[in-house]
């Protein structure tokens, strides 16, 4: 009887310890943005040494692709963001590429092969990236010009830039 009564207070306990880290787990990662809230504004160093800060984007539809150099899909999708650039830019669409790099050398390695005219942010602590639960590479999160998140994709496969496109022109209406 003592042994059953002992064997129930183990399993209680493992179970109250897994389901306590599970918890605190989860507490300590970042939620993914909802749509329609704000997004949560950031300040990175850019390629060109300035500070970028998305607040100051406000009035723009901004693109913000969280991407690495290791990355194959994005190193296919940096050159499709490029086009969505300069064919939007002018209408008020910037794209924000945040390298996700430990080291921003190796971004810049690959830009001399990817050449790119919008502006690359450096993130390399992660923070920004753990602010918007980045949890794929790449990761594209599109915000309108009221600072809304009102897009969240991860991943990119061929193709992809046509739903980016869609979305543009969706917010460029509104």
């Amino acid at each position: 009887m003592k042994i059953k009564h002992f064997d129930s207070i183990s399993c209680l306990i493992a179970c109250v310890t897994i389901l306590l880290g599970l918890a605190l787990t989860t507490a300590t990662r970042a939620a993914e943005p909802a749509l329609n809230t704000p997004a949560t504004d950031f300040t990175l160093k850019g390629r060109d040494g300035a500070n970028h800060r998305l607040s100051e984007e406000v009035g723009n539809i901004v693109i913000v692709n969280f991407w690495a150099s290791w990355c194959g899909p994005c190193r296919e999708e940096l050159p499709a963001f490029e086009s969505l650039y300069q064919e939007y830019a002018d209408l008020g669409v910037t794209v924000l590429g945040v390298n996700v790099d430990d080291d921003s050398s190796k971004a810049n390695v690959l830009l001399k092969d990817i050449e790119v005219s919008f502006p690359v942010l450096y993130d390399p602590e992660g923070e920004v990236s753990q602010l918007y639960d980045v949890s794929a590479m790449p990761t594209t999160v599109m915000i309108d010009r009221d600072g809304n998140t009102r897009l969240i994709h991860k991943g990119y496969k061929s193709g992809d830039e046509k739903h980016y496109e869609k979305a543009i022109k969706s917010l460029l209406r509104e």
